[in-house]
């Protein structure tokens, strides 16, 4: 059972299924779920769960932006502006580049020893650069994306600028907006793939109470429907095109947009 910090607050429960799990065993975790009044979803185990790999995407990409010189305000705001409670830099703070760096690394070593390419991304040297040359590992660390006092976030650290900052970066808010929408629905949509995720509405659910998905979209897998899924495809095809392979239109998604079949 995978609970959310602060646990007091946050409502979803991610009940995670082994191969030998029995309905049984399933059945007494969504009523001990019920009797803590939290909201449950039923997942199949897999690295990061549904919900950890998910929301690993938004904050990536935040720290793919400001690589690319885009200012830190900037990707908080459109964050905000876009529905999420949280900042994506405010929030890696939260969880530690340090532990994402470590999380990253072992990920990779699982990729070598099961014979697969792990793929690269463009926040690995902005997390690296973090931590190692600037030693700033998140809120725990006392530093990281912003500055702290007495463990209270002070405001965006200005080596950021610094850093990376770029005069020649255009910021468009709609665009930042949708990488981040973007991302996670794509992301969402090989969890379904994959088998992680059993059913559209605990991927709906779990977006929006367990990591912050915007309630306004439905969920990750609402998005996609109210975007339209034709319009979808060739929107991301567009982001992949700019960005990379992380935002090419899964070919399930292709399929169902052919067919005109929404997820539901």
């Amino acid at each position: 059972m995978h609970f959310f910090s602060p646990v007091d607050k946050m409502p979803l429960l991610e009940i995670v299924v082994g191969e030998q799990t029995s309905d049984a065993a399933i059945a007494k975790a969504v009523d001990v779920a019920l009797q803590i009044k939290k909201t449950p979803i039923v997942v199949n185990d897999s690295r990061g769960f549904f919900t950890s790999r998910v929301i690993g995407t938004f904050m990536g990409e935040a720290a793919a932006m400001l690589g690319e010189g885009v200012p830190a305000p900037s990707i908080e705001q459109a964050a905000l502006q876009a529905g999420y409670p949280t900042g994506p830099l405010a929030l890696f703070d939260e969880v530690s580049l340090t532990l994402a760096r470590r999380i990253r690394e072992a990920s990779r070593e699982a990729a070598a020893a099961e014979g697969w390419d792990f793929p690269e991304h463009p926040s690995y040297p902005v997390i690296d650069t973090m931590v190692v040359e600037f030693d700033r590992g998140g809120r725990a660390a006392g530093a990281g994306f912003y500055d702290y006092a007495d463990g209270k976030r002070v405001g965006l650290w200005s080596g950021l600028a610094e850093k990376w900052g770029s005069d020649a970066i255009d910021v468009d808010f709609t665009e930042l907006q949708e990488r981040m929408l973007f991302v996670e629905a794509i992301d969402s949509v090989r969890c379904f793939d994959e088998g992680v995720l059993r059913n559209v509405p605990d991927a709906n659910i779990g977006s929006i109470f367990g990591i912050g998905f915007p309630p306004w979209t439905g969920g990750v897998l609402q998005y996609i429907n109210g975007y339209g899924l034709s319009e979808f495809v060739a929107r991301a095809r567009d982001l992949a095109a700019k960005y990379g392979p992380r935002f090419e239109p899964p070919a399930s998604l292709v399929a169902r947009a052919e067919s005109g079949e929404q997820y539901v």
